[in-house]
């Protein structure tokens, strides 16, 4: 039997929890509601969802909250839905690893393709089989696992966010190819109106994990271009 998308709801107004609910019920997901951030948390260890559908104003807990914590313990794809529409709660969410934004008032069947496109994108990932080796850096696709290689031929696993991994992941299939930042948005958050400095934000984390796991000065900025890989001879 196919796998049916567990998708957990996490908001506390009822009549907007009830229309998404509707919603991607009639798209064929599963779905489960919490209304504060503590029963989110609690939802997602027991029933590890597939996506989250995260409200960024929430009682008790925030929605920002619950986001730091679900990272620290695994990549679950979340999307943060809220009514703040500044560009620096946008900037905070996509740092600290939401992989996609979407502001209130909003459109249900526009969330649920939001829905949709995440989760084809984790499978597009998935579905790589042959591990890239860039440098000391090896990217298995299909484990969604990046290890630094030391000079024993030894891996030593690397912490990464999904977008941290996402962008290494990309700008691994072709190392030594100039990526412009809207390359980047486009490829690996095609569904957020991300704006540039955040990429350079998630390279910039990126890069510090690199070097300080021995993976080398990986990433190179060019000026006035993008970024590429360029592996140390």
């Amino acid at each position: 039997m196919a796998h049916v998308p567990l998708i957990l709801i996490v908001e506390d107004e009822p009549d907007i929890a009830d229309v998404l609910d509707s919603y991607l019920r009639r798209d064929g997901f599963q779905t489960q509601r919490a209304s504060d951030g503590d029963r989110a948390l609690q939802l997602h260890q027991q029933l590890k969802p597939d996506l989250v559908l995260l409200d960024i104003r929430l009682p008790a807990l925030s929605g920002m909250e619950v986001l730091r914590e679900i990272r620290k313990v695994g990549d679950t794809p979340i999307i943060m839905v809220t009514a703040l529409a500044d560009d620096m709660d946008k900037l905070v969410a996509l740092h600290v690893g939401a992989d996609d934004y979407v502001v209130k008032p909003f459109n249900p069947s526009e969330v649920v393709a939001r829905v949709k496109a995440v989760l084809r994108r984790l499978h597009a990932v998935s579905r790589q089989t042959r591990p890239t080796r860039i440098g000391r850096i090896q990217i298995d696709h299909d484990a969604h696992l990046v290890s630094v290689i030391d000079d024993a031929g030894q891996e030593h696993p690397l912490t990464l966010t999904r977008t941290e991994f996402r962008l290494l992941a990309y700008m691994g299939r072709n190392p030594k190819r100039c990526f412009a930042r809207q390359d980047l948005i486009h490829a690996c958050l095609p569904e957020s109106d991300a704006l540039e400095r955040v990429i350079d934000s998630h390279l910039s984390k990126l890069r510090h994990k690199l070097q300080q796991a021995g993976g080398g000065s990986l990433i190179e900025s060019v000026r006035g271009v993008g970024y590429r890989l360029w592996p140390e001879s």
